[in-house]
């Protein structure tokens, strides 16, 4: 069947604010949905409250509206555009699903005749309510675990009694398991019942027998109108039952399967999906299977929308799910539909991978002091990496380099735990560095049969861990003068960096990469090209890995590599790697703004990233995608692979900037503002000598080393004081202490937790106003400031923390004449070429200097999106040369104001000090705008100002 041509104009309902539980894999689902629907000529409206994606850029949607996700708002648009048709709910997670089932059941729809495509309400409803979703598989004939809704205490209270322990407690209508728990023991019941009921937004949940132990698989389907269903990907968790998927370390495709249980999966997951209702659209169906010979089957759930794992699937097998999704609910069938990768199949064509992708989630506990960081059924991850490559091993170093945590991957790094009661206990209650602490047991002699009873992970990935161990003690046997190549070439084929390879030989990384390119041993480049290389791929989506080299017949040797490198000049943007909070989604919208200008500049662009929730990974988004681990050796080899005219690193956040000193000690061009005026930012001496030389006042300061300096300082800074340790992002470590007691307890902690780190004493302007501005500088020294914000929380609250109002609310002209002059004669003598942000302090009518940034800040897409002007593309064609500042006709517009208001997940972690301070600590925001002062809001956000302020 075509499209269903009384379509002419669609609504599609994002996802909000950044959540734990609901991240930016939903800006890129809605982001690929409103192109695809775009294509066929249709209008997209759009409403989501986010402005750090680059799902609500103006050039995605035909009108898109920053309000917030409430009936209230659904209203006002479907007022002012009575030509919406249909509107579109699975492509902004549960916060969309919810909104539109409140709107159906408000009777909206009904009242202005819109119709939704790409589920049904039924279908919804069916797979929120745990109950009405069990009476369904029971009638199907698709097995579940003994389970029995409760909407009371006291009813939660009798199937307990009848269940024993351990049970899972599920609320219904939630999303990220949002209140769920494991109980184990009847003393906990009652306060996980209660958190349980009040979580839900109907007061119901599921309480069902625990299959702790069991092994946890997904399947990704999408179905069309004619009733054509397809397998994209199944995914295999790595870790079993009792941990909820998101926090999982997951691998696709599935790896410890038999065939048998496979394809019984997939009876149930396709019957499963065709039951929910008559709709046309992407599903994500999980299940549980008994870890013994009989592998017995449980569907645990199904959700009738794209998911976190959809975007992931779409990743690892190239297969744009959402972008088919949106085609298939305006009608299309399967069969009429291009696969977007080969260009000649068709999308009813099942994606084959001849390669492994292995995902690990990113947390961030050390933001949340004092939280339970054992991983269980409600997700606690931030973000996630993943990696690829042609063996479970090589993907799996992959991801564990991505992380950015400090780790040269899987061992071999000296940073291992060595303690044997840790190790047991770390096994013991799954945590956030579980990957690593299998490879300390194995390390330590732990026999894989104790590892596998402790964690029921199964025997096969634990083997795998064991091949990695016998490889690194193997080599450790050798030096790099007597290094067979074969063990070399194993070392790299299992995804070992050279500089874990150094440590296992005792000598330098740069020995190590001497040594493989004298025996040849180079990365080759593969496509991602959904069909295993059975039909050519048109889509130049690339990971790397090693190959041994095939002789022809002619004698001759060589490598096969899929990655053609053109005559054309490039750039090279370097992403900013998994979410964390501190460094989110707005910089994955600066680097595909950047991508986008660079390519009206005229360069092939290529895109290094390892995050598959985003849109700087999609496939179309830049001219190659190398979807690799932001980390320096991967990079140089992609940089020797391509040579191209330079990198651009001030788009990726702390991330591709911490890459720059190496980048520039090898001779590689960076764009823009150059790495010395990059590390004379971050070094606070010589900043403080700049900002002296230029008359620029700066709270008194001075830089310790160990604890006793610190306490020498502290006699001339005096209290208080705020401690923070250089090059980190997010505040990471900031605090303000009040007396020597304190200064001496967080500078120990710091010295233990940062090694060898310069830490900065700054006194603290106590009462002070916080302010930030954003500019544009060019070569020639031309400012154009693109946004000043006043915070509405005084200085001393992280600057991502706080409610910051565009333009300033209460700055008068003698302060913002000050905030002016400072920018434009910072950024000059910074020679910064591109974008800066400064952050300053304002007492007694003096502008101080608290910071400088010369790179895309977090503040930047809000300023884009409140004044309706493209600032990034702006400044990346005058970071390559290709415009002025005065070339830009600027013309910002903004009635009233706009306010950036952060967004907390605390719920997750119901037991953290949810004070704020100088340490980052919000994961998201929402933009407000309001007409004038007088708005109820911005009182309410003003008079609250200084309740959140801790040390």
């Amino acid at each position: 069947m075509p499209k269903d041509t009384s379509i002419k104009s669609v609504l599609i309902i994002g996802s909000g604010p950044i959540v734990i539980g609901q991240a930016c894999e939903f800006d890129y689902a809605g982001s690929q949905s409103a192109r695809s629907i775009r294509e066929e000529g249709i209008e997209v409206i759009l409403i989501n409250s986010n402005p750090a994606t680059i799902m609500t850029d103006p050039s995605m949607a035909d009108h898109i509206y920053l309000k917030p996700l409430t009936t209230k708002s659904i209203i006002e648009i479907l007022k002012e555009h009575p030509q919406i048709d249909a509107v579109l709910p699975t492509m902004g997670g549960q916060t969309a699903l919810n909104l539109c089932l409140e709107a159906e059941e408000k009777g909206i729809w009904q009242d202005f005749g819109v119709r939704l495509i790409g589920v049904d309400v039924n279908a919804i409803n069916i797979t929120e309510d745990r109950e009405q979703f069990k009476q369904l598989l029971e009638r199907i004939n698709v097995p579940t675990a003994p389970a029995k809704t409760a909407t009371s205490y006291l009813e939660g209270k009798e199937i307990a009694q009848e269940f024993g322990f351990p049970l899972v407690i599920r609320p219904s209508f939630t999303l990220g398991g949002t209140g769920a728990a494991v109980v184990y023991k009847k003393e906990d019941f009652d306060e996980l019942l209660t958190r349980g009921l009040e979580a839900s937004p109907i007061h119901e949940v599921l309480i069902d027998k625990a299959l702790m132990g069991w092994k946890e698989y997904e399947l990704e389907l999408l179905r069309d109108k004619n009733d054509n269903v397809v397998i994209i990907c199944s995914i295999e968790n790595m870790d079993p039952m009792g941990i909820h998927t998101g926090d999982s370390i997951t691998v696709a495709p599935a790896m410890t399967l038999s065939d048998t249980t496979f394809q019984k999966l997939r009876d149930y997951a396709i019957l499963m999906m065709r039951s929910i209702g008559n709709f046309a659209g992407g599903c994500n169906v999980q299940f549980a299977v008994s870890p013994d010979e009989k592998e017995d089957i449980v569907a645990i759930e199904i959700n009738p929308r794209v998911s976190r794992s959809s975007a992931l699937a779409s990743k690892a097998t190239g297969y744009p799910i959402a972008k088919i999704a949106s085609k298939l609910a305006l009608g299309y069938n399967l069969d009429e539909l291009q696969n977007q990768i080969t260009k000649s199949t068709s999308a009813l064509f099942e994606p084959t991978l001849d390669y492994v992708i292995v995902k690990i989630p990113r947390w961030n506990f050390d933001k949340f002091e004092g939280s339970d960081r054992t991983l269980g059924l409600q997700m606690k991850s931030v973000g996630e990496v993943m990696g690829i490559g042609r063996s479970f091993q090589e993907a799996l170093h992959k991801a564990t380099q991505s992380l950015e945590i400090k780790r040269n991957g899987l061992g071999a790094d000296g940073k291992g735990y060595k303690n044997y009661e840790q190790i047991i206990e770390k096994l013991t209650y799954a945590s956030w560095d579980r990957v690593f602490v299998i490879y300390d047991a194995i390390a330590m002699g732990i026999p894989l049969s104790t590892i596998h009873e402790i964690t029921r992970i199964d025997m096969w990935f634990l083997k795998q861990y064991e091949e990695l161990y016998t490889l690194e003690k193997e080599i450790s046997n050798y030096k790099v003068s007597d290094l067979p190549k074969e063990l070399l070439l194993e070392a790299k084929q299992k995804g070992f960096a050279d500089r874990q390879i150094a440590h296992m030989m005792s000598c330098l990384e740069s020995e190590v990469h001497t040594l493989r390119m004298n025996m040849n041993i180079n990365r080759v480049f593969k496509l991602v090209d959904t069909c295993a290389a059975e039909f050519k791929a048109k889509t130049p989506y690339y990971y790397s890995t090693f190959e041994a080299e095939i002789e022809k017949a002619n004698g001759e040797r060589f490598v096969d590599n899929e990655s053609i490198v053109t005559d054309k000049k490039k750039v090279i943007v370097l992403g900013s790697g998994p979410n964390r909070i501190g460094q989110g989604i707005e910089f994955d919208y600066s680097c595909v703004h950047g991508v986008l200008a660079a390519k009206e500049c005229g360069y092939e662009t290529i895109m290094i990233n390892c995050n598959p929730e985003t849109v700087s990974t999609d496939f179309d988004t830049a001219d190659k995608l190398y979807f690799e681990p932001v980390f320096w050796e991967h990079i140089y080899d992609i940089i020797q692979h391509e040579k191209p005219e330079g990198v651009i690193v001030q788009l990726g956040g702390q991330t591709a900037l911490k890459l720059a000193d190496k980048l520039s000690k090898y001779g590689v061009k960076i764009i823009g503002t150059s790495f010395d005026a990059l590390d004379l930012a971050e070094d606070r001496g010589r900043f403080s000598d700049l900002l002296t030389e230029l008359h620029i006042p700066f709270p008194r300061f001075g830089i310790a080393e160990t604890a006793d300096e610190a306490s020498k300082l502290a006699d001339t800074l005096d209290f208080p004081l705020l401690i923070r340790p250089s090059y980190v992002l997010g505040g990471q470590g900031m605090k303000i202490v009040i007396n020597k007691k304190e200064l001496e307890e967080h500078v120990i902690d710091l010295l233990k937790a940062i090694p060898g780190n310069k830490l900065l004493l700054d006194h603290y302007l106590a009462g002070a106003i916080e302010a930030e501005a954003d500019a544009i500088c060019d070569a020639d020294g031309n400012v154009y400031i693109i946004g000043i914000m006043e915070h509405i929380e005084p200085c001393g609250v992280h600057s991502g923390d706080s409610n910051a109002t565009l333009p300033p609310f209460n700055l008068g002209e003698f302060v913002m004449q000050q905030i002016k002059d400072h920018t434009h004669k910072i950024a000059r003598a910074l020679k910064t070429v591109g974008l800066i942000n400064i952050q300053f302090a304002i007492k007694d009518d003096t502008v101080y200097i608290i910071e400088a940034n010369p790179r895309a800040s977090r503040t930047v897409p809000f300023i884009a999106k409140a004044y309706g002007e493209p600032y990034v593309n702006y400044a990346t064609k005058v970071m390559l040369g290709h415009n002025k500042v005065t070339d830009f006709d600027f013309n910002p517009q903004l009635k009233g104001y706009a306010i950036k208001q952060p967004v907390f997940s605390f719920s997750k972690f119901p037991n953290v000090n949810k004070a704020l301070g100088p340490e980052m600590k919000s994961t998201g925001e929402s933009i407000l705008f309001i007409d004038d002062l007088k708005d109820d809001q911005f009182y309410e956000l003003y008079s609250r100002r200084k309740m959140y302020l801790s040390k």
